[in-house]
Formats: C-alpha cells, structure tokens, sequence
C-alpha cells in the first residue's frame, strides 16, 4: 500500500506536524506555554513536546482549559531561549510546515522568533493547512474534533486541548487525508479563510489565501480554477 503522503515528500524532505498551546488568544500579546511537533518522513516519525515557561501568570480559564499550570511551566518547561534554539534545530532546510488553523500557530511562532531566535526561519518553509483541506471536504462545523469524528479516528486519538494530544491527531487526520484523496499538494502554501468573518490576523507573505464558505453547498477553494 502507497505511502497516503507520498504526494507531499515528492515536495520536501519532511513534514513537521505541529501544535502549540499558549496562555491567550493574541499573538502579540499572549505567550507559547506548550510546543509539540512529529516529524513525518518516508522511513519514520519524530515527536517533540516541551512545555515552554511563561513570563506571567496563566489566566484561569487556561489553566481550566488545558490543565496546564504555573507550577507545571516553572518545574518542567523549558526557558525562551532553550526554545529558541529548539526551533532553529526544528526548521531545517527542505521541511514543511503543516498544523490544523495553521495561521494561529504559524503567528505565534512567528511572534516568539522575531523576538527570541530568527523569524526567517520560517520564511523558506513550506505551509499546509489542514483546516483548510476539511473545509473543502466536510459541511461545517470544521473544529479538530469534528475531523477526527468524520474520519472515524475517536478510538485511536484524543482532542484534549494538549498540543501533545492534538498534534497526534492531526498527523492521523492528515493521513486519513491523503488516503482519501491524493491532492494534499495542491494545499501546500494555499490558506482559506471564512468568507464570513476574514483572514484572522496579518497575511503570512508567503501564503495565498483564498475564502471559503461555511454552508455545505459552498463551492470548494478549488472550484472555478
């Protein structure tokens, strides 16, 4: 049986699948407090998951979230620059980037690299959305764990507001993907939107973004190209 993500290697070395937890909604203003990624290549995976220390107090409402705590982040998370370099090790040449809302994750790394490591790190990558992909492909709603229902992944994943949890899912979510139809690739730098609400967020540079309906009758991203 082929590889359901061979299309995407054909384009890279690597897909680095990632996700982040962070102590608000804001990128600007709010901080990375947990960083997880698997490494997907043609022999193999590798997964990372630090947690990341916050420079204030998490609000409640987080801690409640994602049970993520204070103590948790001074005991066991790693310090900004320590994180910093985690990344720089991370992002190598020949990788892309794929998450599920991308866009958030991608702004909040961005954010922490322009302050703490080198935000060009991020500008030679390749980016894939697979929030985008299941928009095209499912009515809404068009939260992770609506993907991971539809796919039927509920007994071999958990969506728990862990980025360690949540990444796991979305590497079975992006290969349920490939296995369902062979064009991942033509995702690859490609961001919908809801034509609804906008872009969340500055434009990435070196992404094309394109809107999206949310009814179920809504032409696909592709539609008329």
């Amino acid at each position: 049986m082929s590889d359901p993500l061979q299309s995407l290697f054909s384009r890279c070395d690597s897909v680095l699948v990632f996700d982040t937890e962070t102590s608000g909604l804001s990128w600007q203003r709010d901080e990375i407090i947990e960083f997880s990624a698997i490494r997907l290549t043609a022999s193999g995976t590798e997964e990372v998951d630090e947690f990341v220390r916050c420079t204030r107090s998490l609000p409640p409402r987080i801690v409640e979230l994602t049970g993520i705590t204070d103590d948790l982040l001074r005991e066991e998370g790693i310090g900004k620059q320590a994180f910093a370099e985690l990344l720089a090790a991370l992002l190598t040449p020949g990788t892309m980037l794929a998450a599920y809302n991308a866009q958030f994750d991608l702004l909040f790394l961005y954010a922490f690299l322009q302050k703490y490591g080198d935000a060009r790190l991020l500008q030679d990558k390749q980016k894939l959305d697979l929030l985008t992909v299941y928009r095209d492909r499912r009515a809404y709603p068009h939260r992770l764990c609506n993907a991971i229902e539809q796919y039927d992944l509920q007994d071999r994943v958990t969506n728990s507001h862990r980025a360690i949890d949540d990444v796991r899912a979305t590497v079975e979510v992006l290969r349920a993907m490939g296995t369902e139809r062979d064009d991942l690739e033509r995702y690859v730098d490609l961001f919908g939107y809801s034509s609804k609400y906008g872009i969340s967020g500055p434009r990435i540079s070196s992404v094309r973004y394109l809107p999206q309906g949310y009814e179920p009758k809504a032409a696909p991203l592709y539609a008329g190209l």
